[in-house]
């Protein structure tokens, strides 16, 4: 039961583009974008404030961090944040699109963030008005769901990463979502919920270009900024 779409990376390869200036390529704050693999999708975005988000897109594989950033010489390093527990809120009924209802003893949380994408690995705890619990890990596609007897009600639902110690964030199903035995959950901060790909990630930096160097990833290429984007101040 998909929700909303997936992330669909902008092109790759910048050919055509027009170079960045002298002062934007000693300038390492920018949005790049990566060429030199073959059908591989990947932004950088470094920050005035040190910070990253970085993401990657190979087939049906996505890949994202978020993280701080130095320089180093001529070097850029990426360090990933340690994951985090998850911040949660409940889809409004204006974001949510939801065509068919599940069937009678079938409840679904759809787990995402709106205009964005579907996010996987969220445990979510159903609480019936009764007191019975069931639990679920949502998939690829945003949903957790789980089997509860006709009979019963949604009362709440508890969220946290799936294979972790966090602490539930819990909520009040609305009374229409309970009726209809499905509602939305929105992670406010997806990039921060799992382990990067790579521990430190190390660029070279030349002419407003930053190569990948060598990695246990075999990630290679080079990113090119794209010329006029101004990065984030946050």
């Amino acid at each position: 039961m998909r929700l909303i779409p997936k992330l669909v990376l902008a092109s790759a390869c910048l050919l055509g583009s027009p170079a960045a200036t002298a002062a934007e390529a000693n300038d390492p704050i920018g949005h790049y974008y990566l060429s030199g693999m073959t059908e591989v999708g990947s932004e950088l975005l470094l920050k005035k404030s040190g910070e990253f988000e970085w993401v990657l897109m190979y087939g049906a594989t996505d890949m994202a961090a978020q993280g701080t950033w130095k320089r180093e010489g001529q070097r850029i390093i990426l360090t990933p944040h340690t994951p985090r527990p998850g911040k949660f809120r409940l889809f409004t009924e204006a974001e949510l699109s939801i065509k068919k209802d599940p069937r009678q003893g079938i409840w679904v949380a759809i787990v995402g963030v709106p205009a964005t994408g579907p996010v996987a690995g969220i445990e979510v705890r159903f609480e019936s008005a009764s007191g019975r619990k069931a639990s679920a890990v949502s998939g690829p596609n945003g949903d957790a769901i789980a089997q509860m007897p006709a009979g019963e009600t949604w009362k709440r639902a508890g969220l946290r990463r799936a294979d972790s110690k966090d602490e539930w964030t819990w909520f009040d199903v609305p009374a229409e979502r309970a009726s209809k035995r499905i509602a939305g959950f929105v992670v406010l901060n997806p990039g921060e919920l799992q382990a990067a790909p790579f521990k430190t990630l190390s660029l070279s930096s030349s002419e407003g270009r930053l190569s990948i160097d060598e990695n246990p990833m075999g990630l290679r290429g080079t990113y090119a900024k794209a010329p006029g984007k101004a990065a984030s101040t946050d």
